[in-house]
């Protein structure tokens, strides 16, 4: 498993060739609920004045996603696609705020973050969450930050994100427990659909 990357610490990246030429950054993260994984990203110039680009950097263009830039083979992976479509795009795509429900219909919290593998996998692992008090039974924080992984079954409808029941089972505030969880493969994501 390559490193968890934070949907917020996306944001601004630089998007890099593999030549080392800065072509733009990246402004949000699109999303396929359905596979699990990023689809897409909308773009912004390369200075801090830049507006939004009429291009889209689709997830099979991205040669390696890091920490410090999303890494392509050259300016060509940068695809032209009308500002409205990759707004509209975005939007639908967009986990960031959306009511997270369990498929049994319990609201358990509102989506702060999404985890990522890094690398070339793209994979959606977790969510970080706003929780319901009732989620986070005997969690140590007052403000119910928590993690909870992604699962098989997730849909997005509109601005609610439907998760497995099954994944509260698996939910902590405990960061690097997770990450380390995740790290030892145990796949959460199948764990949750098992």
């Amino acid at each position: 498993m390559n490193g968890l990357t934070s949907v917020r610490a996306l944001t601004t990246l630089p998007v890099v060739t593999l030549g080392g030429d800065a072509v733009a950054h990246v402004k949000d993260t699109v999303f396929d609920t359905s596979a699990g994984r990023i689809a897409s990203f909308t773009l912004t110039g390369r200075t801090l004045l830049s507006g939004p680009l009429p291009l889209d950097l689709p997830w099979a263009a991205v040669h390696c996603l890091g920490r410090d830039a999303v890494m392509v083979r050259d300016a060509g992976a940068l695809c032209d696609l009308p500002l409205s479509a990759a707004r509209r795009d975005a939007a639908r795509g967009r986990l960031l705020g959306a009511q997270v429900m369990t498929d049994d219909g319990e609201t358990v919290g509102t989506v702060l973050d999404v985890l990522v593998e890094g690398g070339t996998s793209g994979r959606l692992v977790a969510f970080r969450l706003a929780a319901q008090r009732e989620l986070v039974h005997g969690s140590r924080h007052r403000r119910h930050r928590v993690y909870v992984p992604r699962g098989e079954a997730v849909s997005l409808d509109g601005r609610t994100l439907v998760i497995p029941a099954r994944a509260r089972t698996y939910v902590t505030d405990d960061l690097p427990a997770f990450v380390a969880r995740v790290g030892a493969g145990h796949g959460l994501g199948r764990e949750v659909a098992s």
